[in-house]
C-alpha cells in the first residue's frame, strides 16, 4: 500500500520521465512520515536551516520569498508529486523560500540524513532526486523568463491565466479554472498590487476575455487572451 502511494505520485506527474522500481519506491516510503495539515501551516521558512524534504501528496503548497522592503513574491503553487526543499537539503544551504499550505494538504516528510543516506547507497534514487531538481530548475527558468519578458501587468496576468489552462488537461478542454487565490496572492505571483489585479480582471471581463461565476473563472476565447502576450 505504501509503495503504491509513491507510484501514484509518479503517475500523477505527466512531467516525470524516470520512474522508481518498486524496491526503491518502498525505501523512500519507509523513510517518509506522512501528515495532513490544515490551511495556512508553514512547512518551512525562507532562511531556515534545512531539516528535510517535503513531498506534496494531496492539496497545494504556496512557495514565496520576501524582499527587504516587506513585499512578498509567490514563486509558484506546488502540486501533488512536487518535492520541496530538496536543493537546500542536498547543498546544506538554508531554505530559499517559505512553504505554506494553501488548503488542507497531505505531505510526506523525509529527514535530510535519511535522504542523503538513500542517495549515497542507491544510484537509482540519486537519479530520481536529480530529475526532480532538474524539473524545478527548468520550471523556475521558464517562470522568470515569462515574468521578465512581459511588458505590462496585463500581459503577466494573461500569461498566468493561459499557463493555468495549459497545466490541466481538463481546463484546456473546458476553458474553466477554479480561482483558489485571492487578488492579493495573484498580485504577488506577477509582481503587482491587489488593486491592479482587480482592475485588470474587471477589464478582462468587460472585454469578454473572461467570465466569473463564484470561484469558477471561464475563458471563452483563449486566442483573444493569448493576443495580449507579445513575447
Amino acid at each position: 500500500m505504501a509503495t503504491q502511494a509513491i507510484h501514484q505520485i509518479q503517475a500523477d506527474e505527466d512531467k516525470t520521465v524516470f520512474s522508481l522500481s518498486p524496491a526503491a519506491a518502498d525505501m523512500i516510503e519507509r523513510a517518509a512520515l506522512t501528515t495532513t495539515y490544515p490551511t495556512g501551516v508553514v512547512l518551512f521558512c525562507e532562511g531556515q536551516t534545512p531539516r528535510g524534504v517535503f513531498v506534496v501528496r494531496r492539496g497545494h503548497v504556496k512557495l514565496s520569498v520576501s524582499g527587504s522592503d516587506g513585499r512578498t513574491l509567490i514563486l509558484r503553487m506546488a502540486e501533488p508529486g512536487d518535492w520541496l526543499g530538496a536543493a537546500s537539503v542536498i547543498s546544506g544551504r538554508e531554505y530559499e523560500a517559505t512553504a505554506e499550505t494553501q488548503q488542507p494538504t497531505e505531505v510526506s516528510f523525509i529527514r535530510q540524513c535519511d535522504l542523503l543516506r538513500l542517495m549515497r547507497l542507491h544510484g537509482e534514487i540519486s537519479l530520481w532526486v536529480t530529475q526532480h531538481l532538474s524539473q524545478d530548475y527548468t520550471s523556475t527558468c521558464r517562470e522568470i523568463r515569462d515574468l521578465m519578458l512581459s511588458d505590462s501587468a496585463g500581459e503577466k496576468l494573461a500569461r498566468l491565466l493561459v499557463g493555468w489552462l495549459d497545466h490541466s488537461a481538463q481546463s484546456k478542454q473546458s476553458g474553466q479554472l477554479t480561482m483558489a487565490l485571492t487578488h492579493e496572492e495573484i498580485g504577488q505571483m506577477i509582481g503587482t498590487t491587489r488593486e491592479t489585479v482587480s482592475r485588470l480582471l474587471a477589464g478582462f471581463k468587460k472585454r469578454r476575455l473572461i467570465e466569473q461565476r463564484g470561484a469558477t473563472l471561464i475563458i471563452p476565447n483563449r486566442v483573444a487572451l493569448e493576443s495580449l502576450i507579445t513575447a
